[in-house]
This record gives structure tokens, C-alpha cells and sequence, in this order.
């Protein structure tokens, strides 16, 4: 039996959804930069080797027993990211 191993980010922050294109060709999508970080965050889950990543204003919501990851370079943004994780167990 084969495991299926995802990678799976949190983020927190204002998106734009809806259908987007042409009227012959529409999407529903979200975008927005929330939505590159939680993407960027996911992407990030094979290179930490962690299965779950948590942005900085995620973390702070949360607010409890977390680990940070430390600043962590993100394709696509200048500043490095401070990137959280549960504690492994």
C-alpha cells in the first residue's frame, strides 16, 4: 500500500475571489497576495520537510506551541519569512 504525502500552508490575509476571464471563458479563482504566500508556503513543505507550514500572521492568530522555522527565503518576495510548524511529535 503506497502513502500519499502532501504539503499543506496556512496563511492569513485578504484575497479576491470570484470568477475571473471572459465571458465565453470563466474561472472561479482567488487571488491576491495571500494567496501567493500560501502557495509559496506549500512549496516550501518538501525543501523544510515538513507536512504543514504556517505563515507569521497565521502563528500569530494562533497563538500557541508553535516552532519557528526561522526566516526563510519564499520565491516571489524580497524578504526572507519567518515560517512556523506544530512541534513535531
Amino acid at each position: 500500500q503506497e502513502l500519499i504525502a502532501i504539503g499543506i500552508g496556512l496563511h492569513i490575509g485578504e484575497i479576491i475571489y470570484g470568477n475571473v476571464g471572459a465571458v465565453d471563458r470563466l474561472d472561479y479563482t482567488a487571488i491576491g497576495p495571500a494567496v501567493n504566500l500560501v502557495c509559496r508556503l506549500e512549496g516550501l513543505t518538501k525543501r523544510l520537510g515538513r507536512p504543514l507550514l504556517l505563515s507569521e500572521s497565521f502563528a500569530e492568530a494562533y497563538g500557541a506551541g508553535l516552532l519557528s522555522l526561522g526566516f526563510q527565503p519564499v520565491r516571489g518576495l524580497s524578504d526572507p519569512q519567518e515560517i512556523f510548524a506544530p512541534p513535531a511529535a
